[in-house]
């Protein structure tokens, strides 16, 4: 199917749907602050809130390159869930205990954001659904099996498996042998919450400087070209686009990811698919999908492109190579045949933050103010609220407000990761390591054999992960 119709680019189709907010003013100069927030997605307002809400006199700035949610929070495929990256590796760190806490405390979160968003009337196109991931070869269904009974050891009780006539009943997916339903989760409109919770938080009394890219972070200095503002605290929170912040070339991985969504589906053709309850959808290749139905009754699917730019470089304006839409369509068309003359309307990408250990983590160094969040790995629209929580109460505690909470003794807290690998290493690396998933992915769809891929199993000890 030709992509000549699809918008391409233009951020995202959530703001082709909602509409760019328009511009606030940049920075005017030098200026002083209790609490500046470099970054104004999730993270940074999510902070920006919390605080303030906690300590009403503070003066907090937030300053942000472009505009409030440019990056991978007005980007991401609407997923509100539980999922956080790093929780195995910390309980090898931490203990299982420790793990199950920070799992019961993303448990909550989803919980938090819906209750957050009703009370400051955020109209999020916010459906709890749950998430259901389904499982379409022997090999996936056998992870499915393990990742099902290790998510119920941390906690997570209210987690139920289904075959395929239940997974069926709830989506049908074409192929799909088995699946795994958790409530801990809910569809949204990305645009519309971060515009909305950028709202609220100015309301609150929080200056926002958007056009106003920070350069460099130095202990009480946040350096941007119009001007430094100095302040005791100093919060990074910039997520994918932290690479292009001096010295921190190497701190986190920018990683691409792209989505397509269709034009509206007719009510025939959601009669053969089903998803009445509007569940967001993963699945269990290597290569990751995820999609949800919209509020509108588009399907918006997403997985990855081209997973890497050389030299940690980020794009402007989302725009997507044609042969990545055409995958994504034909992974579409793979699992619901019926939308096989579908247009798809609009595709875009953007990238997230990963660590070198795939760890997300909250941190405040004492000694400096300087703190930071993030490294979400793809799982950041309910990770941000309790980093933002937890950037919080470490600050509340640094000064003296607070003492130790539950919040700031979680394993994920002042987590401590390396450097990725300088080029062309990591290009090479990234690269490799999606091609060998790729490759496994198409080896198990005509495999009858119930394990894993072995080229998997070398792409995940490649990623750090094995």
């Amino acid at each position: 199917m030709s992509t000549v119709s699809t918008a391409n680019g233009g951020i995202s189709f959530w703001y082709a749907d909602q509409g760019t907010p328009l511009p606030r003013e940049p920075l005017p100069g030098d200026a002083t602050a209790d609490i500046c927030i470099v970054g104004g997605g999730y993270t940074g307002l999510w902070t920006a809130y919390y605080l303030k809400k906690a300590v009403p006199f503070l003066n907090i700035t937030v300053l942000e390159a472009k505009f409030c949610g440019y990056g991978a929070s007005g980007r991401n495929g609407g997923w509100l869930y539980n999922g956080v990256a790093g929780r195995d590796r910390y309980a090898k760190l931490h203990g299982h205990e420790a793990a199950v806490r920070l799992q019961r405390s993303m448990n909550d979160t989803v919980a938090e954001v819906i209750r957050v968003a009703d009370e400051e009337k955020i109209d999020a196109d916010i459906h709890r659904g749950g998430v259901l991931e389904v499982a379409c070869t022997p090999a996936q269904l056998a992870r499915l099996k393990d990742f099902h009974s290790v998510e119920i050891a941390f906690g997570e009780t209210d987690r139920t498996l289904h075959g395929a006539r239940e997974t069926a009943e709830r989506v049908r997916v074409t192929g799909a042998i088995g699946s795994t339903w958790t409530p801990h989760g809910a569809r949204l409109h990305p645009a519309k919450l971060v515009k909305g919770l950028a709202d609220v938080v100015e309301a609150l009394g929080v200056t926002i400087h958007e056009s106003t890219p920070v350069t460099e972070i130095k202990p009480k200095h946040a350096v941007t070209p119009y001007g430094t503002v100095r302040a005791p605290y100093i919060l990074r929170c910039t997520e994918g686009f932290t690479a292009g912040i001096k010295g921190q070339k190497r701190t986190w991985l920018p990683m691409n990811s792209s989505m397509i969504v269709t034009e509206p589906l007719p009510e025939s053709l959601w009669e053969t698919i089903g998803w009445n309850g509007r569940e967001t959808l993963g699945d269990m290749a290597h290569a990751y999908t995820y999609a949800q139905r919209t509020a509108d009754d588009r399907i918006a699917l997403g997985g990855r492109g081209v997973p890497y730019r050389y030299g940690s470089a980020t794009d402007n304006d989302g725009r997507t190579q044609p042969a990545t839409i055409e995958a994504l369509r034909e992974l579409l068309v793979r699992l619901f045949p019926t939308t096989a003359g579908t247009r798809i309307a609009h595709a875009w990408s953007g990238v997230l933050g990963v660590p070198r250990d795939w760890c997300a983590t909250v941190t405040l160094d004492r000694s400096t103010g300087l703190g930071w969040a993030g490294g979400y790995v793809g799982s950041g629209v309910a990770t941000t609220n309790l980093a933002a929580r937890t950037l919080r109460d470490l600050i509340q505690q640094d000064s003296g407000q607070g003492g130790p909470t539950e919040l700031t003794t979680l394993p994920w807290a002042n987590h401590k990761v390396r450097r990725w690998e300088p080029e062309p290493l990591r290009w090479l690396g990234v690269h490799s390591m999606y091609a060998a998933y790729r490759a496994a992915d198409r080896r198990e769809l005509t495999s009858p054999r119930t394990g894993t891929d072995p080229i998997a199993k070398i792409a995940d000890r490649l990623a750090g992960r094995g």
